[in-house]
């Protein structure tokens, strides 16, 4: 049996240390924006390179609050990409915007900067380029246009846990960056947490105002703020597993090797990276083209054989039924990636002969190239 992610598993280096940090929390008496979150904060903005790091409660509130602190809001457009979570579009809309949807290259699925001058209106205000599956989003491009045309850069690089675009991690690639801690990324806490990363000094202070009901002072509401705070718990549980971040990404970056080489002479669409790039492999996601309901087929043998794997994602953004309403234009490319993409295992416990498990049945699947 090869699971695609064991959560026990993933901890289990971690448990004495996770379950000293969390006793450490519990004897504190502080629950709620104390010295854990603030301690974590100073670690992981450090760790990206950049002056601020702000806890919030999830990934999504990380990129709603963001959109919030830059005045982002109805009447305005935020260029996205096409093939992404929902939760990148959820939060241009949550704030009354509309997600513009930009198709990706098809080899990296990540956003195509050369699409989005296509994208553009008088209405644009910022772009959301998703460092999908862990491949950095090709920054440069981005960026570029973003200066030329006034535009905010908000990284989604809730995937993204330590990766690189230029030798530089993302988190500092933009204006701004919105994390997730989901207990199955790269730095995953034990239950919900997410983190805003930002060289900003004037976004940073707005933003620790908005996450706490508009207040920096008790009982005094500047902003007409909200509840999202990374909880003393989660912090404390970061803070342990944060160390042994880069070298969990290499190893999952050799695990990706092994597949890349074991793979590459099979009819299979293997991940491409942008030149620049150093990907966290937080997914291992491959196309199997063909005739209709090949993924699927593939899929079913691979779990006759233990094998555990994974659709990221099987329904486009603008095919889901909360986006139904919206007047989209044609996205060939994603509504083409929802029926052929599969994710295979790979985390920082995964074994080689695990992968080789892997790649031995996926040779017996796949015909050649």
């Amino acid at each position: 049996m090869v699971d695609f992610l064991n959560l026990h598993r993933v901890n289990a280096p971690h448990e004495a240390a996770l379950a000293a940090a969390l006793q450490r929390v519990l004897q504190s008496g502080w629950y709620i924006l104390g010295e854990e979150n603030a301690a974590f904060e100073r670690e992981f903005a450090a760790f990206c390179g950049v002056r601020h790091c702000i806890g919030v409660a999830n990934g999504l509130d990380a990129l709603q609050l963001v959109l919030r602190g830059f005045d982002i809001g109805a009447g305005h457009e935020v260029l996205v990409p096409s093939n992404t979570f929902i939760a990148t579009w959820l939060a241009v809309s949550q704030v009354g915007a509309l997600p513009v949807p930009v198709e990706p290259r098809p080899g990296t699925h990540n956003m195509d900067p050369d699409r989005l001058a296509a994208a553009l209106t008088p209405r644009t205000r910022a772009i959301m380029p998703v460092h999908l599956y862990g491949q950095p989003a090709e920054m440069t491009a981005i960026t570029a246009f973003a200066r030329e045309h006034g535009l905010k850069v908000i990284e989604d690089a809730a995937q993204a846990h330590g990766a690189r675009w230029q030798g530089r991690r993302c988190g500092a690639l933009g204006d701004a960056a919105g994390f997730s801690f989901y207990p199955g990324k790269n730095l995953g806490a034990l239950g919900d947490g997410g983190a805003i990363t930002t060289d900003d000094d004037v976004l940073a202070e707005r933003l620790r105002k908005l996450r706490n009901y508009g207040s920096s002072v008790k009982y005094r509401h500047e902003l007409v703020g909200t509840n999202s705070r990374l909880d003393e718990l989660q912090a404390a549980a970061l803070r342990v597993k944060l160390p042994a971040l880069d070298a969990e990404n290499v190893h999952r970056a050799a695990l990706a090797a092994r597949y890349l080489a074991g793979l590459r002479d099979l009819a299979l669409g293997l991940p491409e990276q942008a030149p620049g790039t150093e990907s966290a492999w937080h997914l291992f996601v491959v196309r199997l083209n063909g005739p209709t309901g090949t993924r699927d087929r593939v899929r079913s043998q691979l779990a006759a054989r233990g094998i555990d794997t994974l659709i990221h994602y099987p329904l486009a953004c603008h095919r889901q039924p909360a986006y139904a309403a919206g007047t989209w234009p044609d996205l060939p490319i994603a509504d083409s990636l929802q029926d052929v993409v599969l994710s295979l295992p790979i985390s920082p416990v995964h074994t080689h002969d695990e992968i080789d498990t892997v790649i031995t049945a996926l040779r017996d699947l796949v015909d050649p190239a």
